[in-house]
């Protein structure tokens, strides 16, 4: 059993951008672990206070194939200077054989942690736009200003 986590960023907050960035990040998730639906024993989904178009379960049911996956969803602790529109994703997988884990973070999401963000894999498609990592590192994260006395970006629950 393998626990795989994923973030991204979702450029606004319609059923279209949830289901553009959800399946972005589901497949790319599949994609890098070399894992199938049916080896995913179950989903958690979270979302930021700012995303209510629709549920992350859903698109990745309609968009990735996860038709038999449990999956639930429930909202981010707001937390000041947190980054805006984010989807989270924790994926337990049965793997049948131990092998490394490639947690995936996409869009702004990769400030939230640059460590594992930088060995990413690309994702690929038309939803991908933004998903690679500039010349220098992670791209800032687009929130406002952190809490005080926390540092802005690189932290993630």
């Amino acid at each position: 059993m393998r626990g795989i986590r994923g973030a991204t960023q979702i450029e606004a907050n319609t059923v279209e951008a949830m289901e553009d960035g959800v399946a972005e990040m589901c497949r790319t998730i599949c994609e890098a672990n070399g894992i199938r639906p049916e080896e995913i024993v179950w989903a958690i989904f979270t979302v930021t206070h700012d995303l209510d178009a629709d549920f992350p379960a859903r698109a990745a049911r309609v968009r990735c194939g996860w038709t038999m996956v449990p999956m639930i969803c429930s909202r981010e602790i707001p937390v000041p200077g947190s980054l805006p529109r984010t989807v989270r994703v924790l994926v337990h997988v049965e793997t049948g054989t131990p092998r490394d884990v490639r947690h995936v973070y996409l869009r702004g999401a990769r400030a939230l942690r640059p460590d594992l963000a930088a060995a990413a894999p690309a994702a690929s498609g038309p939803a991908a736009a933004g998903a690679s990592v500039p010349p220098g590192g992670a791209p800032p994260a687009p929130a406002g200003p952190a809490a005080p006395g926390r540092p802005p970006g690189g932290r993630d629950g």
